[in-house]
């Protein structure tokens, strides 16, 4: 049933359509599924290669019975502002720490990323955090100093001095400015190997394009970061009937990013 939990006939369908090289939104339309759905039964019973549908479906038999003896507890029974359902936040921040995975990010790191997103503060406490992923403090600020490392997460004291890990808006500017950086390396390595190999050399012409295609790259994307958290910040104070908002002037910026690249 469209919704419902996953059966063991679907997830059979899941290995097939993985087996096939099926895409997952390809597996869940099959199954009249949201992609998200697959993705994270997928991303956390082994991935695209190590899938293992009657694994799977024990190991999802196994977390239900752990949630249920947990339950007393309240160890994950967080109070839900705004009317929330508590399930469907739940079942939402394990389909975001899904996304943050596939992007690249260790389970626990997208974990405590996951957990900090779907807060209305968009900040906690070390036990905070580890009371409702129930894992270890150690756990935790392992998970911290990697996302800190990335600029992904950074702490601050409150009025109590115990320190608190908040995400923000400017931190994914940091994060963007971090990565494009990454490229000076390899533009610059490439372009000591057009030296090296001659200018004008099949191999130096191949090195020289790695370098221009990074370069241009980055050169964008740092503007179009600055350009982005120059609009999404400003307070624009438009009129209700004003369509002319942030969202078409940053359409009408980054129009030019289209145009070719110039030789010149």
């Amino acid at each position: 049933m469209p919704g419902g939990r996953l059966t063991q006939q679907d997830r059979q369908q899941i290995a097939l359509g993985l087996a096939d090289g099926l895409a997952y939104a390809e597996i869940a339309r099959r199954l009249d599924r949201p992609t998200s759905t697959v993705t994270r039964e997928v991303m956390r019973n082994g991935g695209p290669t190590g899938y293992r549908p009657d694994l799977a479906h024990r190991a999802t038999q196994q977390r239900t019975h752990r949630r249920g003896q947990a339950a007393p507890r309240g160890a994950e029974s967080v109070p839900q502002p705004y009317g929330r359902d508590a399930e469907a936040v739940r079942d939402y921040q394990e389909a975001l720490t899904t996304v943050f995975m596939i992007s690249g990010l260790p389970k626990m790191m997208a974990r405590v990323l996951g957990c900090l997103y779907t807060t209305d503060a968009g900040s906690l406490t070390a036990s905070e955090l580890a009371r409702r992923l129930q894992v270890s403090p150690a756990s935790v600020s392992k998970a911290i100093t990697f996302l800190e490392g990335l600029d992904l997460v950074r702490r601050e004291r409150d009025e109590r001095r115990r320190e608190r890990y908040v995400v923000d808006d400017d931190l994914w500017y940091q994060s963007m400015i971090r990565s494009a950086r990454a490229n000076d390396q390899l533009i610059e390595t490439a372009r000591q190997g057009v030296a090296i190999l001659g200018p004008g050399t099949p191999a130096a012409v191949r090195l020289e394009n790695v370098a221009r295609f990074h370069d241009f790259i980055t050169e964008n994307l740092l503007r179009a970061a600055e350009q982005a958290r120059e609009v999404l910040h400003a307070k624009t104070g438009a009129a209700p009937g004003d369509t002319a908002g942030p969202g078409s002037e940053l359409r009408k910026n980054f129009a030019g990013f289209h145009e070719p690249i110039s030789d010149e």
